[in-house]
């Protein structure tokens, strides 16, 4: 079996959504000090690759605790959107070559490459009519980016005027009690069909946590 990496590293070097607490990682304990090493976590629950709860945005939708474990093991596919442009709509006819057979549909924009950088927040996003069409089939969806909506910037290379308000992506799709991944990263790397592994830090009622995610394909 061939593993692939497809997580961010978990670091104060990366982007966070707007208004999320900072990730910082800072010695605690030190060897020279102590004679042993610990570090000190600070971050939000979305921070770095993460999953995302349907109570993230729906007051009554399940924490990740409420899923059996098995849930975060997806039969995944991915289709390329790397032609999508910053802050572009990801349309219904994008994501409907996804396999019905599959759980869990990877979007690949390429925006990983703008990880640690303002860019990164002018990603590609899900238009409405194409999350809705995901929901009803019942697709848990993965992106490299930081939103499957369009993410609110103070200035912008490209800003738009018809970009949806309120998050319609996030609630068709977590309405549909389906869970997001988002900042994966290296989706270029794996085949089209492959598992990926997805699980969540056990973090009673959550709405969100980080995970390591990591896209296993089995060898010929």
């Amino acid at each position: 079996m061939t593993t692939y990496d497809l997580s961010q590293p978990l670091d104060g070097e990366g982007t966070v959504y707007p208004g999320d607490p900072a990730v910082s990682v800072t010695p605690h304990a030190t060897h020279e000090r102590d004679g042993y090493r610990v570090s000190e976590l600070a971050l939000g629950s979305h921070g770095g690759t993460h999953v995302d709860a349907p109570s993230h945005i729906l007051p009554d939708g399940r924490d990740l605790d409420e899923f059996d474990l098995a849930t975060f093991a997806f039969d995944a596919a991915r289709i390329d959107c790397t032609d999508a442009a910053a802050r572009e709509p990801i349309n219904h006819d994008a994501v409907a070559s996804a396999p019905n057979a599959s759980e869990l549909l990877v979007v690949r924009t390429g925006w990983s490459e703008h990880w640690g950088t303002d860019r990164y927040l002018d990603h590609p996003y899900l238009s409405p009519d194409a999350a809705a069409w995901l929901a009803e089939r019942g697709f848990h969806v993965g992106v490299d980016t930081p939103n499957v909506d369009p993410t609110p910037r103070q200035e912008s290379t490209a800003e738009r005027t018809d970009e949806a308000e309120g998050f319609p992506a996030h609630r068709a799709l977590l309405g549909n009690d389906r869970v997001l991944v988002e900042n994966l990263t290296g989706l270029g790397a794996p085949p089209e069909r492959f598992e990926l592994c997805a699980y969540p830090l056990p973090i009673p009622d959550a709405d969100g946590a980080p995970a390591r995610a990591v896209a296993r394909v089995d060898d010929p």
